[in-house]
């Protein structure tokens, strides 16, 4: 797409069918900030303790707003609920839920709340071996969400379109990231996402879609899995840092995704391993 390069500031894309090196990398091993990108590494590293038998998701979780921060010494820190997109974790504070519950709300809701207690529970550790498992090259997760005294001190999520690109395809084939049955049930949650307004907006409706976004000020992102029924699957991830993101479902960094998406689906039937 050539006008990615009038775009301001920095369009990462990755776009490759599951089977096939990557049909488009435009700056792809470039590093943004992850925003809720990251969350799907914090579910792929919880299925990989459940399979080895180290984590329970049917285990009653109690719903605090309190965190232990990743900057040593540092004082601990707490969501804010306006900045979350789910009120329906708020309303669970002081009670327990299942992991379960909360893992899918990380992903369907983009709960913040929910990340950081299913985060406090799978471990910074274990997400980065999630990452390794995938080949990821430059993606961390090393604090949770609002952990301010964190990222003051420099420690941060990071996400490349090449690394979220590998870690989706991971998720489809399952072995050796997940088992089948792990894969199916990462997908089945993928694919109950609820935000809608970029990379599956571009795409015809009904199109079956198991992706993630992400989105602050000056950042929005989606990664995902597209499954035409005439076609191959094909992963697409899309990173833009850029100020078109206003962080709001109707500004120009979503219709931005969105072109980007119709045009990944224009292509479907063409996308071949060619370095761009």
């Amino acid at each position: 797409m050539p006008e990615l390069d009038a775009v301001e500031g920095t369009v990462s894309v990755w776009c490759a069918r599951l089977d096939a090196p990557p049909a488009v990398a435009r700056l792809a091993d470039v590093e943004h900030y992850a925003a809720s990108t990251m969350k799907v590494a914090v579910l792929a590293a919880a299925y990989r303790l459940v399979e080895a038998g180290r984590l329970d998701l049917d285990a009653a979780v109690p719903v605090v707003n309190e965190f232990a921060s990743s900057a040593p010494g540092a004082p601990a820190f707490a969501c804010t609920e306006r900045y979350d997109n789910d009120p329906g974790v708020w309303a669970a504070l002081g009670r327990e839920v299942r992991l379960r519950w909360l893992a899918d709300r990380m992903i369907t809701r983009s709960s913040n709340l929910a990340t950081n207690l299913v985060l406090d529970r799978v471990g910074r550790a274990a997400v980065a071996e999630a990452w390794r498992a995938v080949g990821a090259r430059h993606s961390v997760v090393g604090r949770g969400i609002e952990d301010a005294a964190a990222r003051d001190a420099g420690i941060t999520n990071t996400v490349t379109a090449a690394d979220l690109g590998a870690l989706l395809s991971a998720v489809v084939t399952g072995p050796p990231l997940v088992s089948t049955a792990s894969s199916r049930a990462m997908l089945a949650t993928l694919e109950a996402q609820r935000g809608v307004e970029d990379l599956a907006a571009g795409l015809p409706p009904g199109t079956r879609i198991a992706h993630k976004n992400g989105w602050v000020m000056g950042a929005r992102h989606g990664a995902g899995v597209i499954f035409p029924a005439d076609a191959p699957p094909y992963v697409l991830a899309v990173c833009a840092t850029t100020p078109l993101a206003r962080n709001d479902v109707a500004d120009d960094a979503c219709a931005l995704l969105a072109r980007i998406a119709a045009a990944s689906w224009r292509d479907r039937h063409d996308l071949a391993p060619a370095m761009s």
